[in-house]
């Protein structure tokens, strides 16, 4: 028996960590809210922070650096006595914090966990990244000198990949245990498996998401531009509205075995390719389909269609299925303000205006119908609700040049009958 060996002093290793506690925890809130400041995403990550417990410190010193805390009277510092958690939503997120850290932190080292894992293995996957603990982060009055090694460990996660690691965490490494059985593990991999798959699900989604918004916004704004186009005649304004065309095949056959999902994307894009009869045509097949979309689907697609017909100046058939769509969803505001853009353009005051009341009712902070709702009161020459129409939608944030020239029309108006 050796009884010269020598053990780190566990007191003295734990009176020196908690005696820096109270550094570890500045420079950890001051690293998370520069995580905050830095970090721009769509879906706003979630943080988690920590510092090492003493316990845990100690157990990993005595495996990595134990003959450096025999003799050191000092703090032994590890990589992740601070540490926090980025937890994203989306596969896509991670390597947008990732590059967001990199470009707001000096780097020391970049770690991928489980990516050299089989599919037979179960763990978890993670990005670790270690930083250096910038100036402007350091104790503003340290009670201790502040290690020139000391370090924060910052993971980037999904959801399901921190759900794996907070369950593995306590089933395998907190309670050492490593499974035997094979049906045993084979079950933990299976479960990893699923939690990955899930992830690359949702990004799916949120793929067909972003692109199908893409489209949408696209669609939209061509809307607006032609509805822009016909009031700017009426108000003396020199306008050219854009066009696109289609070099897409407009085979049908194609699309025989497509999803509706996919059906929508491909009517979106030839809708805003200007190739509209073959949008039309797949509005129409979709409601059609078997088995027939719910309403809320079909609400959607008669007002999709509608801004086709309108794009073509179909303006009764584009009514129409405005009409179908606000019956299908009476809560669907933008569809009860297409129906009044079409009055308004069949010179239909008095049944736009009712229109454009509806959609208010139902959001009232719509800039842009208390502009279509002021023009109609233009035409019909009631200049007073018009100007209050026009003040209400420049105070919501309309500051065009329409809604100023429009404004300038009903100012001379007021000056003429004075």
């Amino acid at each position: 028996m050796n009884n010269n060996l020598s053990l780190p002093k566990k007191f003295i290793l734990k009176q020196t960590y908690e005696n820096y506690r109270g550094e570890f925890e500045e420079i950890l809130h001051k690293v998370e809210k520069k995580l905050h400041d830095v970090i721009n995403l769509v879906s706003l990550p979630t943080y988690k922070s920590r510092i090492k417990s003493f316990n845990s410190y100690y157990k990993k010193v005595l495996r990595q650096k134990s003959q450096q805390a025999e003799n050191c009277e000092g703090l032994v510092t590890l990589t992740d006595m601070i540490g926090i958690r980025v937890i994203c939503a989306f596969l896509e997120d991670l390597g947008a914090v990732e590059k967001q850290i990199v470009s707001a932190f000096d780097i020391i080292e970049i770690e991928r966990k489980g990516a050299e894992q089989s599919f037979r293995e179960f763990g978890y996957e993670s990005v670790h990244i270690l930083i250096k603990i910038p100036d402007d982060c350091m104790p503003e009055n340290p009670l201790l000198p502040i290690p020139d090694d000391m370090v924060c460990e910052i993971q980037v996660r999904t959801i399901l990949q921190d759900a794996w690691a907070e369950v593995e965490h306590e089933l395998i490494y907190k309670s050492e245990f490593n499974p035997f059985d094979k049906p045993l593990r084979r079950k933990l991999a299976s479960i990893n498996a699923s939690l990955t798959l899930a992830d690359m699900v949702f990004q799916e989604i949120r793929d067909y998401q972003n692109k199908l918004q893409l489209e949408l916004g696209t669609r939209r704004n061509t809307f607006y531009e032609k509805a822009d186009l016909i009031t700017d005649e009426e108000l003396g304004i020199d306008s050219k509205i854009s066009s696109t065309t289609s070099s897409l095949e407009n085979d049908m056959s194609q699309l025989n075995h497509a999803s509706i999902d996919d059906l929508v994307l491909r009517a979106l894009h030839e809708h805003n390719s200007g190739n509209y009869n073959f949008a039309i045509e797949i509005y129409s097949r979709i409601l059609t389909s078997n088995p027939e979309p719910n309403n809320v689907v079909k609400g959607v697609i008669f007002k999709h269609r509608g801004m086709a017909y309108f794009a073509q100046s179909k303006y009764d058939q584009a009514l129409e299925d405005f009409i179908k769509s606000e019956e299908l969803d009476p809560k669907g505001f933008r569809n009860i303000y297409y129906e009044g853009i079409v009055y308004s353009v069949k010179n239909d005051y008095r049944k736009a205006i009712e229109c454009f009341n509806r959609s208010l009712n139902i959001d009232k902070f719509q800039s842009h119908v208390y502009y279509r709702r002021a023009l109609a009161y233009y035409e019909l020459g009631e200049f007073s609700l018009a100007m209050q129409d026009i003040n209400g939608a420049i105070n919501l944030g309309l500051n065009d040049k329409d809604a100023m020239l429009l404004k300038e029309k009903l100012l001379k108006k007021f000056d003429m009958n004075m």
